[in-house]
Formats: C-alpha cells, sequence, structure tokens
C-alpha cells in the first residue's frame, strides 16, 4: 500500500532516484493508458502546446479511471510545465492564474520552466 499521495516524493524521502514519462495522448483515454506507468512521475508539456485546462482535467479523470498503480496510489503523480515567462515577480504575478487553473484539476505539481531565483 502506498504511503503517500505522491510516488515522486515518497521515493525522495527514502533517498531513491525518480524517473518520469512524457505523454502524447492529453486526454481522457491517454489517462487511462498513462495510469499504469512504470514511471514515478508523468510530466504533462503545456508550456509549447495548447493551454487546454479542460484537456488536462479530462487527462486526470482517465488516470483515476485507470487507476490505481502497480505501486497502489490513487494515481501517478503528474507534474504540467507552464507557459508563463517572466523572470520577475510582477511578471509572474500576471501569470499565477495559470497556476491555480492548473492546480484545480488535482495535478501534483508545477514546473516553472523559466523561474529564477528572486533578487
Amino acid at each position: 500500500m502506498a504511503r503517500r499521495i505522491n510516488k515522486a516524493v515518497e521515493l525522495l524521502a527514502q533517498g531513491q532516484p525518480i524517473y518520469y514519462v512524457g505523454v502524447e495522448d492529453r486526454g481522457y483515454a491517454g489517462g487511462k493508458a498513462a495510469a499504469q506507468t512504470w514511471a514515478d512521475y508523468i510530466t504533462y508539456e503545456m508550456e509549447h502546446g495548447p493551454f487546454d485546462v479542460s484537456r488536462l482535467l479530462d487527462f486526470m479523470r482517465g488516470l483515476v479511471d485507470g487507476g490505481p498503480t502497480p505501486s497502489g496510489h490513487r494515481t501517478p503523480a503528474v507534474i504540467v510545465t507552464l507557459p508563463a515567462t517572466g523572470a520577475d515577480e510582477q511578471s509572474f504575478r500576471a501569470n499565477s492564474w495559470m497556476v491555480s487553473q492548473v492546480l484545480a484539476t488535482g495535478v501534483h505539481g508545477i514546473l516553472l520552466c523559466h523561474a529564477e531565483s528572486p533578487g
């Protein structure tokens, strides 16, 4: 039985490496198929493609319906790349609506591809 919701966090807490896979089919059927992945987490690409939150929600529903995972988790962990740009706080705050929209679908985290250290 899984000890944490997120398998990647569970493995990192044990000092283990983690491995990911990207997905091609980003709709419901793709989520259902991806539920049985070998990977510790899934990267869902939204930086270089359409920012389609409805499709992401369908993918997440497919993951739930296709689960549980072989490791006993409800779904694989899902990390979404965002198209938010801007290297300063003001620019990112203007794009913060993307974070809210994506997290509301139930993903496990986001990857800010262009983030820089504050300062």
